[in-house]
């Protein structure tokens, strides 16, 4: 146990990034920038309210994870940092069994809960947000609706939680049984079998793809579509013509079932798709310039897993025995059943549910604007929690001078994140130890350890390379593009090769032009990694540093299955 505790590196703060610690206790937790999640300045809102805390402390709770006991959050900086705690080594010792003991059974009927009753009940809860009376509401039954809305998300968290583990646990009984057949086997190989082809992604890119065939399709949508560079410029000539309305009744039904999604979907700041026909529409637009061919990307992303699955079979070493076969189709079987509910999740429980939830705090903050205590809606999200429920029972005014000052906390948090856009957070802080680097399974989703043992080679690596982490396989050329939100969508042409921070599912339509995708977030089994793998571009994540050393315009070579991205020319 001596080598779990053994300390592997300390950062306390600097004078560029200063760090304030509440205790002594705290300092001795790895806390890592959680740019997986939320790689911006962290709302007061959603800092008060996010997903780390409670949901956290019940799935480990739940189902006996011997490798945690409690997942905590903390800003620094305005930037969000998480630490997963230990449990003690005897109590770690004596729940394992119990874990081992049920978590064969969460994989196999997971499933079949999902549809019969997870599903059903997420989407009850749907149609309860989606139809409150925002705009007719008085303020206690907005507060108290809000109430419902956070059981609800807190309900969501941690069907969150039950699906994730069951898929973990699905994937790694398939890893075992391809390390009991074959032994080692080319990851680059496994990825593209570990994809998913049916799903609410999937779903949706379709579903735009119908959009844009109808303008295609339609002389008089095409020659408004033709008119302007973007939807601000062609906008008012579809609201004009009858057709147009027709077909903006069309994008809004799309919008509705589609659009509740963001930037970042763990976070309330950020407008979605729902409220703003405009990206959507900049997309089919897209689309019509690339004539983007929808039915045929999907069908080699499901060609080209079919075709990675016999090469797999392929490699059975003769002697295997019919056990041994078995175990490992039906591990590939029920891997290849889970795998849609990485996507799926997203919709419903990621971008969904925090997505409904923005839409409820707007409906509260458009009652508080009309009372004359938010210079604006969006206001509401620059107070947390607590200090909403103050502010709405008893505000500061002219007849209450002793009331709650909800304007100047509003001011003051402002300030603080256009200040915290200037600080370029680092990877971690507090204090790495043996167990928090190399046991605590999650942090691979960050890129750990290699993040953490690769980061002495950063200043070290020359000007022209970025390296990270091997994503999706393959070799690609192409110009750089900057991203740094789905505004930007519109600006990145057919063949470009994205830049970005991080990815969430909100951005999977921008993947149908790309050759190529390049982040500074992430490992392996993160988000534009697998997103990557189903479109079979090459990807390369977990860089830390890609947003700063490549600029829109450079000319860059991504291995995707060496993770070194060569910047060839400057622009």
């Amino acid at each position: 146990m001596a080598d779990s505790n053994k300390v592997l590196g300390t950062f306390f703060g600097d004078e560029n990034f200063p760090v304030e610690w509440e205790s002594e206790e705290e300092k001795k937790l790895h806390w890592y920038y959680d740019d997986l999640h939320c790689p911006n300045p962290i709302s007061p809102m959603y800092a008060s309210l996010g997903w780390w805390g409670p949901s956290c402390e019940y799935m480990y709770r739940r189902f006996g994870a011997p490798f945690g006991e409690y997942w905590l959050g903390k800003v620094a900086n305005g930037y969000l940092y998480t630490t997963v705690t230990p449990r003690e080594p005897e109590e770690a010792g004596l729940i394992a069994p119990y874990y081992g003991l049920v978590m064969g059974t969460y994989a196999k009927e997971f499933l079949g809960w999902w549809k019969e009753r997870y599903l059903p009940e997420i989407l009850r809860n749907f149609d309860y947000l989606d139809t409150f009376p925002y705009d007719t509401a008085s303020l206690p039954e907005l507060m108290i609706a809000l109430e419902e809305a956070l059981d609800i998300h807190e309900r969501h968290l941690r069907l969150h939680w039950i699906l994730n583990l069951a898929q973990f646990q699905a994937s790694l009984d398939f890893g075992a049984a391809v390390g009991a057949v074959f032994g080692e086997v080319d990851p680059a190989l496994l990825g593209r079998i570990q994809i998913s082809i049916e799903d609410r992604n999937w779903d949706s890119i379709n579903a735009l793809w119908q959009l844009k065939e109808q303008v295609k399709g339609d002389a008089e949508l095409k020659t408004i579509f033709d008119s302007g560079e973007t939807a601000r410029d062609y906008l008012p000539a579809l609201e004009a013509s009858e057709r147009g309305k027709a077909f903006l009744a069309d994008v809004d039904a799309y919008l509705k079932e589609y659009g509740v999604r963001a930037m970042y979907c763990h976070e309330f700041i950020n407008k979605q798709w729902v409220e703003d026909a405009a990206p959507a529409l900049d997309t089919i637009k897209a689309y019509l310039v690339t004539d983007y061919d929808y039915p045929s990307v999907h069908q080699t992303a499901r060609d080209d897993q079919a075709a990675a699955i016999e090469e797999l079979r392929a490699l059975i070493p003769e002697g295997t025995t019919e056990e041994q076969r078995e175990k490992f189709e039906n591990a590939l079987a029920l891997m290849l059943r889970m795998m849609p509910l990485t996507p799926d999740h997203h919709f419903y429980l990621d971008q969904g549910t925090n997505g409904r939830m923005r839409l409820m705090f707007l409906g509260i903050g458009r009652h508080l604007t009309k009372l004359g205590l938010l210079d604006d809606p969006e206001d509401i999200f620059y107070l947390n929690y607590d200090q909403l429920r103050w502010y709405a029972a008893n505000p500061k005014t002219a007849d209450n001078p002793d009331g709650f000052d909800g304007k100047a906390i509003i001011k003051a948090e402002r300030r603080a994140r256009d200040e915290a856009w200037k600080v370029r957070p680092v990877d971690w802080i507090g204090t790495v130890t043996h167990w928090s680097l190399y046991e605590e399974p999650y942090k691979m989703l960050w890129g750990y350890p290699e993040r953490f043992l690769n980061a002495a080679d950063k200043a070290a690596e020359p000007a022209d390379v970025v390296k990270g982490l091997p994503a999706a396989a393959g070799v690609t050329e192409g110009i750089a593009r900057l991203v740094t939100s789905p505004e930007e969508f519109d600006e990145v042409k057919e063949g470009e090769i994205m830049v970005c921070r991080m990815t969430n599912p909100a951005w999977v339509v921008v993947f149908t032009k790309l050759t190529g995708v390049v982040c500074d977030a992430g490992g392996v089994l993160a988000h534009p990694a697998i997103v990557s793998r189903e479109f079979g571009i090459p990807a390369v994540v977990g860089t830390t540093n890609a947003t700063q050393r490549i600029k829109t315009g450079d000319r860059v070579r991504v291995n995707g299955s060496t993770g070194v991205v060569d910047i060839l020319q400057r622009a």
